[in-house]
Parts: structure tokens; sequence; C-alpha cells
């Protein structure tokens, strides 16, 4: 596409980047060139129509044209942005953090399910182990007005992302951001913890799709042999951290459900029914610390 764009309308623009992006089998060229194009000029659906007929300068077309050149290469679209929706809140991406999924989605969902079926005091404490780009615990503190959070990561450049993101959605006074292993440098009182933890079994990781394989950063797919060695972990201090009743949320794979609610069972939590993402797949795994019985 080098130097299709120049002296195009913003609409000419828009068309030929689709077409040239379904040539290359891309399913989503027209979401694609929509986004690509806004993203280039600083305009929303609205302001794309209303530009329509205007001409892309000479510096737009170029950098329009070095964004199809990454697409088509299959560099996702929120890398060549920097940014992707989640749960509704716009964020930044980094090259240390995972792309959000509309299927993580689920795991915010059932967290809210669960809480709203117990009784439970306020205001809540949550953690969010390897935060990554810190979607899933902003996007609780966005539903869960008076909860405080822990947001963990290894990578300290993700925590930079995530910390970011909390600013720029005015959260970030009621979120701590930790740079250790999971929950390493955590002590305890948490009424809900939450992860989507790396669990593609090594193996596994050459036949992902290139989108994921050569952009995702690999210590946040790799699981380990068999694509569980996050919950070998999660599972028994969650089991600690947890005050009685709370609960943990984390994200599998596809087939992993069942070995996950064994290794909380082992743990000392009690599984509940797992929550499937639109796909049918059983997405989010549930746990829950046995309350206190009282006499």
């Amino acid at each position: 596409m080098s130097n299709g764009f120049a002296g195009q309308s913003v609409e000419a623009a828009r068309r030929a980047l689709a077409t040239g992006l379904r040539s290359h089998n891309i399913d989503s060229a027209d979401l694609d060139a929509r986004l690509l194009i806004g993203a280039m000029l600083n305009l929303d659906l609205t302001g794309l129509i209303s530009a329509a007929h205007r001409t892309l300068t000479a510096d737009e077309a170029a950098r329009l044209d070095g964004f199809a050149t990454r697409r088509l290469a299959g560099e996702p679209v929120a890398r060549i942005i920097g940014s992707k929706e989640f749960w509704g809140l716009p964020l930044q991406l980094s090259a240390d953090t995972l792309v959000p999924r509309p299927d993580t989605e689920t795991i915010v969902e059932a967290a809210l399910e669960h809480l709203a079926g117990n009784l439970r005091h306020t205001p809540l404490r949550i953690a969010d182990l390897g935060t990554g780009s810190g979607a899933i615990m902003l996007a609780l503190l966005s539903e869960l007005s008076d909860a405080t959070g822990i947001a963990t990561d290894i990578s300290v450049a993700a925590l930079q992302t995530a910390r970011a993101n909390a600013v720029a959605l005015d959260l970030a006074r009621r979120v701590t951001f930790v740079a250790c292993d999971y929950a390493a440098a955590l002590t305890g009182g948490l009424d809900l913890i939450v992860s989507n933890p790396p669990y593609i079994p090594s193996a596994d990781i050459a036949g992902l799709d290139r989108e994921v394989r050569l952009h995702d950063p690999m210590r946040a797919l790799d699981g380990g042999p068999d694509g569980l060695d996050a919950y070998r972990v999660i599972a028994p201090v969650a089991a600690h951290l947890l005050v009685p009743g709370g609960l943990l949320v984390v994200e599998v794979g596809h087939d992993q459900s069942e070995a996950v609610a064994g290794l909380m069972a082992a743990a000392g939590l009690v599984p509940a029914p797992a929550k499937a993402d639109l796909a049918g797949i059983r997405r989010a795994v549930i746990g829950q610390k046995a309350p206190i019985k009282r006499s």
C-alpha cells in the first residue's frame, strides 16, 4: 500500500485501507480501517464522518501507510494505536502488557455477580495478581465505588502503564501498585482476588495466532508444561489471604476449568460453577473461602 493514500479524501482512504486489509484475509478489515484512520487523525466515528471529504495531508498519508504496513505484517490494531477499550474504559497499552480481550470481561462479570449474591461488608478490598494494563482492577473499581485495590505485577513497566491508566480514569487514589510475583508482597484481609495469569501450555505457544505470539509479552502467556503453573501458586496463597467468605476469580483457558477448580478445592477453597464467556468456554473459575460458621 506504499504511498497509496496520497491525495485521497479521508473517506476514500478509509475505503482503500479496508479493501487492502480484506485482500489479505483480515476479517475485521472495515473496523480496523476505521480505528486506524481515526487514531491517525485523532477523530472518533462522528469526527470521521464530518471530515469525510477532507483531503489527507502528505504527512497524514504517510502515517496511515505506516499503520497499514504494520497491520498487514500481523501487528494488532490495539498495538498500533496503543490503546484498547475494556469494560467501556479506554486503556493505554505498552509492550509489557497484554491486549485486554473481551473474554476477560467474564472475570469482571463473575466477580460482580458473586459479590452481589453475598452479603458483604464495605468497603471491599480487592487484589489483582498480574495486573498488566490494570484492566480487571480498574473495571471493578469503576463498578464498586467504595472498593480499594492492590494491583501486582512482576513487570515494573507494566505497573507504570497500569498506574497511568488509573490516573487517566481518576481511579488512582483507590488503588496501590506493587511490584512482586503474584501475591508475594501481600499480607491478607482481602475480600476478592482476581487474576488473568499465563495459562498457555509451553508447547502450544508456537501455534498461537501471530498477533498474540509475536506481540504479547511471553511471560504473560506461558503457563508452563500444562498451563497450570500460575494456579498452583495462586490458589493456596489466596486461601491464606482471603477473609472468610472471600472470593478468588481467575481466567482460564479452554478445557482448564475443572483442573483449576480442583486446585482451588485442594487449597481449601469451595469451587462455584464456572462462568462461560460468549463462545461458551468456561472462562471464569470461582472459589470461595468458607465463611465463619456462627452457632
